[in-house]
């Protein structure tokens, strides 16, 4: 037995059909504009939109439009995790150092690169996320 979907341009989402009367009346969320489409509709716009698109719809019909580029608040949220990936990064470079350096043991290449770390951690907690200018890795080149 084959389910049968429902499109909803306003909402640009499917529907079971078989819910209607049991899930979505009871909920007051069936909407007005849905109705049914082919199987084979609902399995292209079911399926992984393409890169950079998302379900929409275009004279009632499901679509794949183009994603909106990130808001300010997303793109910050999204620097704030690089910023907290990178610092992770930074102090585990800089905690053995340190402990190798502390026993006495470190070697000039450890103590040298303990120093850069630091001045790049240091760098690092500077950065605004709002408008990100990362400082390069320890050992990278600059681009």
């Amino acid at each position: 037995m084959t389910t049968k979907y429902s499109f909803s341009p306003s909402q640009s989402l499917f529907y079971a059909n078989a819910l209607k009367e049991s899930v979505y009346d009871p909920a007051g969320i069936w909407p007005e504009d849905a109705f049914e489409v082919s199987d084979s509709v609902m399995m292209e716009f079911t399926s992984a939109p393409p890169v950079g698109k998302k379900l929409g719809a275009a004279d009632g019909m499901p679509v794949w439009i183009d994603e909106p580029p990130p808001s300010a608040e997303e793109l910050k949220e999204t620097a704030e995790q690089k910023k907290s990936a990178l610092k992770k990064i930074a102090d585990s470079e800089i905690s053995w150092r340190q402990d190798a350096v502390d026993a006495g043991i470190a070697t000039e290449e450890e103590t040298a690169a303990l120093g850069d770390w630091k001045k790049y951690r240091v760098l690092l907690m500077r950065v605004d996320t709002v408008k990100p200018d990362w400082p390069t890795l320890p050992g990278e080149q600059a681009s």
